[in-house]
């Protein structure tokens, strides 16, 4: 298997895993999800644990942290007795031997599945196949090796292709004794029905943004207040979103994104070609993709502002954006953030060229604008 990537196999297709931050399996951590454990954490004292969970929420946000923060408190409890304490928590130390074990892959009684590496591409694959399923069949028969429990992480459960679901499938409706499949997924609408039927469903939230920029403090305590809290807007609730950006140089692209878009109806065509220009060249594929998630984030905010929702991101933008919301009815601007969705979507399906793509976002939101 692939080792595990930072919140459901999000290296490919997002902006990677960001520098400086502990991988899933690695980290003690888990900021602003204290009413997901406190479920985990009841379902395993109740004595009828559930044995599959699926855990949900927008990506970046912790659901691969607390799988894996789960499975360590599993084989971390002994065989327990009659007079033994009930755990009050699902924190286990980075100094105890399981915590070392699940962090250097090492612990025999956990699997990790997630999108295998393709050897001829030299990149991970687009979804995870049934070989990878099939292998926790096998895993979970087996007798477990170290403690009382057998541990199944499948981190991005909806990139499964229908015969790997379909093999999953079988596992869920007869699991094994003393086995615990924890399912994280990003878009749980894309797994079967009857997967999702069979499964404990914890949803976890976006986190909020005070939540988001401790988070920043630890990891990045070189970025000033104003950028961190720059960050913790346009992330959404996602910590890991956040990292990223702060690491692929979100906050510049924004605020030049922003320079471009405070003059609508108008647009700068010269520092516009400079930025399709410098997105096109091939070093510039990750600020593409930056921009192809922060052009229709900027839209989507300036709707919800018109509508009385969320706040823009910068002070600066707030009376731009109200003067442009207020040339064309919501609905309208709604289509063209569908227009842009779309557009960018087939740029990174069909490889179009970027430069062009880039121009005709701008182009787009010039001609709504007028």
């Amino acid at each position: 298997m692939a080792e595990d990537e930072e919140e459901g196999g999000e290296a490919e297709g997002g902006l990677g895993e960001p520098a400086g931050v502990p991988a899933p399996r690695e980290n003690p951590a888990l900021l602003g999800h204290e009413a997901a454990e406190a479920a985990l954490l009841q379902a395993y004292r109740s004595g009828r644990l559930p044995h599959a969970w699926l855990l949900t929420g927008p990506r970046g946000i912790g659901k691969a942290t607390l799988a894996f923060r789960f499975a360590r408190f599993l084989f971390a409890q002994g065989g327990g007795g009659l007079f033994a304490a009930p755990p009050t928590s699902l924190a286990v130390t980075p100094e105890h031997p399981v915590f070392r074990r699940v962090a250097s892959g090492g612990h025999a009684d956990l699997l990790v599945v997630e999108r295998s590496l393709d050897p001829r591409r030299k990149k991970l694959r687009s979804e995870i196949l049934v070989d990878d399923t099939r292998a926790i069949a096998g895993f979970l028969r087996l007798t477990p090796a170290e403690g009382h429990w057998r541990v199944v992480i499948l981190d991005g459960a909806d990139m499964m292709n229908r015969n790997a679901a379909n093999a999953l499938l079988k596992i869920l409706e007869e699991p094994p004794k003393r086995s615990a499949l924890l399912l994280a997924s990003d878009n749980p609408g894309r797994l079967l029905a009857t997967i999702r039927s069979r499964c404990r469903i914890l949803a976890l939230k976006p986190l909020p943004p005070a939540v988001v920029q401790e988070a920043l403090q630890h990891y990045r305590p070189d970025l000033p207040p104003g950028d961190r809290a720059l960050l913790a807007q346009l992330a959404e609730g996602s910590i890991g979103r956040a990292l990223e950006l702060a690491g692929a140089g979100g906050i510049g692209l924004y605020r030049s994104l922003v320079g471009l878009l405070n003059g609508l109806p108008e647009i700068d065509g010269t520092a516009l070609h400079a930025l399709a220009d410098r997105l096109q060249r091939g070093e510039g594929e990750e600020g593409f993709r930056l921009l192809a998630e922060l052009l229709p984030g900027w839209l989507a905010r300036m709707v919800a502002l018109a509508a009385g929702g969320a706040a823009a991101a910068l002070p600066e933008e707030t009376a731009g954006m109200r003067r442009l919301a207020a040339r064309r009815e919501l609905d309208q601007w709604v289509e063209v953030w569908e227009k842009l969705t779309h557009l960018f979507a087939q740029a990174d399906g069909l490889n179009l060229d970027r430069k062009q793509v880039v121009l005709n976002a701008f182009f787009a939101l010039e001609e709504a604008a007028r």
